[in-house]
């Protein structure tokens, strides 16, 4: 019986088995999931029931005072260290010219050798230009004299014809006010010229520095750049920082290398011209005119109205006409002809940017801000298109 039993035991488990086994082409039974039925959108705040545009001009209006605060207190930083801040500039000025000249020296003699050369002389050149200027001037300061004196005779003429008519009593009471004056602000004319005093003593000791630091800016610039890249910058942001300055300093020396040859382009110019009117004072203007193009729009013919009024009491008013219409040809030359041609390396910036510009820069920081205002402009673009993303 026991036997019997285990061998049914056996039976009945294979049964179970079997019955516990699933029929083929059965499949189990699953759940399906619904999707669940979409939220209703909350209502949008009040703040959000304006047109589009008004929202799109709200959303650049806060991120243009951002910009514009954020350039605010870059100037008034500048302006604290304003000294420090154009010796700088003057340095990276004199960098961006005597830099490729280094470059070509360095291959016959040692780097410190070709720093010492290329800025011993430029200075020399300098300083010739300047003593030529000076002697030019010696020269003719006894025949200019007198042909300034004729010259005022002949303005004064020149006002009381028309469309001027303006009477000799007239003119005898200008210069009495004139007079007055002086001699009533003699106190305030000595404090100021002793304010210029102290003006020209930074600007020697703001040429010492800019000399100073152009040196290490020209013998080992990619060194110092390296360093602060590397100590003050996260290792995620150093290719994109080392990408953005060098097309800073590409945007920067470019510019600086093309203003000065228009400047040196107009300043031949004028040169020539004036010596062909035989106009008085013709090379220092013309020094002049090379100074004043490193403001864009405005230096050149504030020099050329200079030069309008020499010639005006040197030459007469024929002259003076004359130097008028040079001052439209060399203005359409600059902005039509030297403009794309010299600096199309550089960042090419619109003539109402470049306007914008100056007169920003004047506004903030004076004629100093009117020469920085554009590279500035050009540098901060560079960067921009730099720093963005490349479409894929």
């Amino acid at each position: 019986m026991v036997g019997e039993e285990r061998r049914r035991t056996p039976g009945r488990r294979d049964g179970g088995r079997r019955s516990a086994r699933r029929v083929l082409g059965s499949r189990a039974a699953y759940s399906v999931r619904l999707p669940a039925p979409p939220r209703p959108e909350p209502p949008a705040p009040p703040a959000e029931w304006t047109v589009p545009w008004l929202r799109v001009a709200a959303a650049f209006s806060w991120r243009l005072i951002l910009v514009g605060a954020v350039v605010y207190g870059v100037f008034s930083v500048l302006g604290s260290f304003q000294l420090i801040a154009v010796a700088l500039f003057l340095a990276l000025v004199v960098t961006s010219v005597l830099r490729p000249l280094t470059d070509l020296l360095a291959r016959f003699v040692p780097r410190p050798v070709a720093v010492a050369v290329s800025l011993i002389g430029s200075l020399l050149c300098l300083m010739a230009l300047f003593a030529l200027v000076g002697s030019a001037v010696a020269d003719e300061s006894g025949r200019l004299l007198g042909d300034f004196r004729g010259g005022t005779l002949r303005i004064q003429q020149w006002l009381q014809r028309p469309p001027f008519r303006l009477r000799p009593g007239r003119l005898s009471a200008l210069q009495d006010q004139l007079t007055n004056y002086v001699s009533a602000h003699r106190s305030a004319l000595l404090s100021s010229a002793v304010n210029e005093f102290g003006r020209v003593v930074e600007v020697i000791t703001g040429a010492a520095l800019a000399l100073f630091a152009s040196v290490f800016f020209i013998h080992s610039g990619e060194n110092l750049w390296g360093w602060a890249r590397d100590q003050l910058l996260p290792a995620g942001a150093r290719d994109a920082w080392d990408r953005a300055g060098r097309a800073a300093w590409h945007s920067f020396a470019g510019y600086t290398r093309g203003i000065i040859i228009v400047a040196a382009t107009n300043a031949v110019l004028v040169g020539v011209a004036l010596l062909a009117l035989r106009v008085p004072l013709a090379l220092p203007l013309a020094l002049l005119e090379f100074f004043a193009a490193f403001v864009p729009l405005v230096g050149s013919p504030v020099a050329l109205a200079v030069a309008t009024v020499v010639a005006l009491a040197g030459r007469g008013p024929l002259t003076a006409a004359c130097v008028l219409v040079l001052i439209v040809v060399i203005g359409q030359l600059e902005g039509h002809v030297l403009h794309p041609l010299v600096m199309s390396w550089a960042v090419r910036l619109h003539p109402l940017v470049v306007a914008l510009s100056v007169i920003a820069g004047s506004i903030l920081a004076g004629v100093i801000g009117a020469v920085v205002a554009v590279p500035l402009v050009s540098v901060v673009w560079a960067v921009l298109r730099a720093l963005r993303p490349v479409p894929p």
